[in-house]
């Protein structure tokens, strides 16, 4: 185990995170997984940013420029989609639009593993996966159980520490607890409610929402852990009046919405 300091995320930090996104608007380009598309898009209109589901070869790298941020989930790789990821990420590079990596079951397949370290090797601005595909990436695992976790956050902080130093990329490794690390200062965000495992598409809903909330920002670090600070809040929100999985969903989106900074204390 390294030795590292861990600073929980402050409210107020979070707060303003919260407020500048909805200020700016961030209109926020989503080359995502097909089971994930509708809840993605709901999230990110819930939370103040605008997204654009722009998936076509043909247009991907010319919308990725004009992009606030560009997110990118490979849970239902084609090789189609895996073009158009290129073309917009290259784009995205070129035009300092920061971009987001949520590499789904890294670790699993081989096939799969060699499309997301070839979308490593262009830059990510941030990482945003679960523990068992964050230790994969860096050397320290196997993978989870398909897109499942099967290990604690806690124990893929040495991981995304090697990781993001390895890629510059901020990374953020979601779980009971986030952490979110630069390779040197590592911040922590607690909270939330097991019940967002029972709805597909509140991790891969939160990497994009990551990216917006790295649109326009000198904080990179504190902004990624403020979008985790959200959804945990949000998640624990939700849990208080869901009766079960559906009722959740629209609890979850409803309270990205409405939270208010003095929320956060």
């Amino acid at each position: 185990m390294s030795n590292y300091s861990i600073t929980p995320l402050h409210p107020e930090t979070a707060a303003a995170h919260l407020f500048h996104v909805r200020q700016v608007a961030p209109l926020v380009h989503c080359i995502t997984n097909d089971v994930v598309q509708e809840i993605t898009a709901n999230v990110l209109l819930a939370v103040g940013a605008s997204p654009a589901m722009v998936v076509a070869p043909e247009e991907a790298s010319h919308f990725a420029a004009l992009a606030s941020a560009l997110s990118i989930n490979i849970g239902t790789p084609r090789q189609e989609t895996l073009q158009a990821m290129h073309l917009a990420v290259k784009s995205a590079v070129k035009n300092h639009v920061p971009w987001v990596l949520d590499p789904v079951a890294a670790g699993v397949i081989a096939w799969r593993d060699q499309m997301i370290n070839g979308l490593i090797a262009l830059n990510p601005t941030a990482i945003r996966a679960n523990a068992s595909e964050i230790k994969a990436l860096a050397g320290f695992g196997q993978g989870g159980k398909g897109v499942d976790s099967t290990d604690s956050s806690e124990s893929a902080i040495d991981a995304a520490l090697a990781l993001a130093r390895k890629t510059g990329a901020i990374v953020c490794v979601t779980g009971e607890t986030d952490y979110i690390t630069d390779g040197k200062e590592i911040l922590s965000v607690s909270g939330g409610s097991r019940k967002t495992t029972m709805v597909v598409g509140t991790g891969c809903s939160l990497s994009a929402m990551v990216a917006a909330f790295l649109a326009q920002t000198e904080h990179p670090l504190q902004a990624a852990a403020s979008a985790c600070a959200l959804a945990k809040l949000a998640a624990h929100q939700a849990a208080s009046v869901a009766s079960g999985p559906g009722s959740f969903k629209v609890a979850y989106i409803d309270a990205l919405n409405l939270i208010q900074a003095k929320d956060f204390y």
